[in-house]
């Protein structure tokens, strides 16, 4: 018979108490609220590109907000206006609007953009990241991408970060979703939302966009959904599907 050394007891019960709070942990972990930020070119991206999976965060108690690049003014249609449309849109939701200061088509890119950017960030402290894919026509969200990923970087990738998609063919290129967010029981939700942008022609945009959530929802099996890309290096099991089960 195998005689069971002190150390060898001793060494599993620290084994056994790793375990219990790495357990303990990961329960706190999926339980607790999660601050969520969603960056959007322009009022509207967001809604649009992701309103469902907003809706679902929302409904699951965490706090949300969106983020814009700018206040979306343009020609005849003014900031107030445009910042009303979002104003409707956040409570819709139940999501926060916020503010990077920049100009409506007239996005910099800079050090000292990627600085006064990665502020708002740090005082927001995010859990989760989800910003605009990259390859996209639109050279605010190209923008918003460049300044979400460079303050995820340089606050040390702890937030999960996801990209969504818009209008693709006309905005967004080249998406292949990673992850998928059921979106039928939001759907009114998500629309009443994207239709608060009334001076947006709402009509052109949301048929759009549910061809694009119709497709995602044939890829995925279900009958509506929203399509998201994971950074490789990145944490997972974030989204509100994911979450939905855990409090």
């Amino acid at each position: 018979m195998n005689r069971i050394s002190r150390r060898s007891l001793l060494a599993s019960a620290s084994l056994a108490a790793s375990a219990r709070g790495a357990g303990q942990s990961a329960t706190q972990s999926a339980t607790r609220k999660l601050k969520v930020i969603i960056g959007g070119g322009h009022p509207g991206d967001p809604e649009y590109g992701c309103g469902g999976a907003v809706s679902r965060y929302a409904a699951l108690g965490h706090d949300v907000a969106l983020l814009y690049l700018n206040r979306g003014d343009w020609g005849d249609v003014g900031a107030e206006v445009r910042m009303a449309e979002a104003k409707k849109a956040c409570e819709i939701l139940k999501a926060r609007p916020l503010y990077a200061g920049q100009r409506n088509g007239h996005a910099i890119v800079d050090p000292e953009h990627y600085a006064d950017f990665r502020k708002i960030l740090d005082a927001e402290r995010p859990d989760v990241l989800i910003t605009q894919w990259p390859i996209d026509n639109h050279a605010d969200h190209r923008a918003i991408f460049a300044l979400v990923y460079d303050a995820w970087i340089r606050m040390g990738r702890k937030a999960a970060l996801y990209f969504y998609e818009v209008s693709d063919g006309e905005d967004t290129q080249m998406f292949t979703p990673s992850d998928y967010v059921d979106i039928a029981a939001v759907e009114s939700v998500k629309r009443a939302a994207c239709y608060a942008h009334a001076t947006q022609t709402p009509d052109r945009y949301y048929a759009l966009q549910t061809a694009v959530s119709r497709f995602r929802g044939f890829e995925s099996g279900t009958k509506l959904a929203e399509g998201f890309v994971r950074h490789a290096q990145s944490r997972g099991g974030l989204l509100p599907g994911d979450l939905e089960g855990r409090a």
